[in-house]
């Protein structure tokens, strides 16, 4: 048995749980961390000075008295480090540059004119060292780096399949570590988005709650972010989510996965380019305007488009059973015009005793979902969260 091994193990762990207490619950004493933890006082000392030490807590200040000296209070310093979070979209990338709490210091986007890997890698470098050059300095630099792309992505961070890129088999992750020597996570958009929903769209009371949750990423496809007990469930090989190809039309229109009559043609910003529709831009930004305004061609688009979430939605509801469905992405923003027609829907499809108790919410991030859960997916390694399976 490797003793040393398993000590340091214990000491990461332990390490982790003092720091994540005070950056969910500060101001907290030793004491407090103590009772809290139940580690022992001389324990959460030493680890307390090892995590002042690094620059991620510091004191501040007397708490009440107890009936001995007033406590010094420990808080969390959110800008020890900065991490950057990214997302790829077909037409776009947007970044952030974020502290260590999930606090915007700086945010960028570039257009994508092409969906070649190699002009999508230059931009997305290009993009990283914009950011990197705004960020303040602090104990610790650039920690991590968080990408959230549309498409299947497996444990080693290749993108394995993402047809609105078109693209297969691109190790996106391997080829950012050693251009940029700093480590970096790839997931889907839609699994960063739940995070970045569940993690700094939440209050604390309600992220302790929820523990079953459907986050639907809707703009240029749609793909499903899916926490079950609290935790990302990406199935057998890590590829859930892909709902926007599942069948809703079983003789419908081609999509570019290869099927046809696929979910993310009538509910996403691909319905804008139907052959019947007259739209006076391609975009859900772009479109808000006309909406506002009352175009009634606009309006009808994003009312039907409404319709096709909640048919898609409730097929969801029915599957899964969530207790929380949010839908995010850009078409959140159009909210005002399909939401009612998307309700309707639901209710007329999902099961009565499924939808007694969902709660069916529009972002609160908006269009920044996923860019925020990339950071925070680039931030929890940093911080030292450890996942041990016995």
């Amino acid at each position: 048995m490797n003793v040393t091994g398993d000590q340091a193990l214990v000491k990461k762990l332990n390490k982790s749980i003092v720091l994540e207490r005070i950056r969910l619950h500060a101001p907290l004493s030793r004491a407090q961390l103590s009772s809290q933890t139940g580690l022992n006082k001389a324990t959460i000392s030493n680890l307390v000075a090892e995590l002042i030490a690094e620059g991620l807590v510091y004191e501040t200040g007397l708490g009440e008295s107890s009936g001995g000296r007033k406590p010094l209070m420990l808080l969390f310093n959110s800008r020890a480090g900065f991490v950057i979070g990214i997302e790829v979209s077909v037409q776009y990338i947007q970044g952030a540059l974020t502290d260590l709490a999930g606090a915007i210091e700086t945010e960028l986007t570039l257009p994508l004119s092409q969906h070649d890997p190699a002009f999508v890698m230059e931009q997305i470098l290009k993009l990283i060292r914009q950011l990197m050059q705004a960020a303040p300095p602090s104990p610790h630099d650039i920690v991590g780096i968080g990408l959230g792309v549309p498409g299947m992505v497996d444990e080693s961070g290749t993108v394995l399949f993402a047809p609105n890129l078109g693209w297969g088999e691109v190790p996106l992750r391997q080829q950012l570590e050693t251009e940029l020597g700093l480590p970096v996570v790839v997931d889907n958009e839609a699994n960063a988005g739940a995070q970045g929903e569940l993690y700094y769209g939440m209050d604390g009371e309600h992220r302790q709650l929820v523990r079953d949750l459907v986050y639907i990423s809707a703009g240029s496809g749609i793909g499903a972010g899916i926490m079950i007990d609290g935790k990302p469930y990406q199935g057998a090989w890590g590829y859930a989510g892909e709902t926007g190809h599942m069948t809703i039309d079983w003789n419908g229109r081609s999509c570019s996965c290869g099927s046809r009559g696929c979910w993310e043609l009538y509910a996403s910003e691909k319905a804008y380019t139907a052959p019947a529709l007259a739209l006076p831009a391609y975009r859900t930004a772009e479109l808000l305007p006309f909406a506002r305004h009352g175009d009634a061609n606009t309006l009808s688009v994003f009312q039907d488009i409404g319709q096709y979430l909640g048919v898609g939605i409730a097929n969801i509801v029915n599957s899964l059973n969530p207790e929380m469905l949010i839908i995010g992405g850009p078409l959140a923003e159009a909210r005002p015009w399909l939401e009612q027609r998307m309700r309707e829907a639901i209710d007329q499809r999902a099961l009565p005793y499924h939808r007694r108790q969902l709660q069916i919410r529009f972002s609160t991030l908006g269009s920044r979902s996923t860019m925020l859960g990339a950071a925070y997916a680039a931030t929890a390694p940093f911080l030292g969260r450890v996942r041990v399976s016995m």
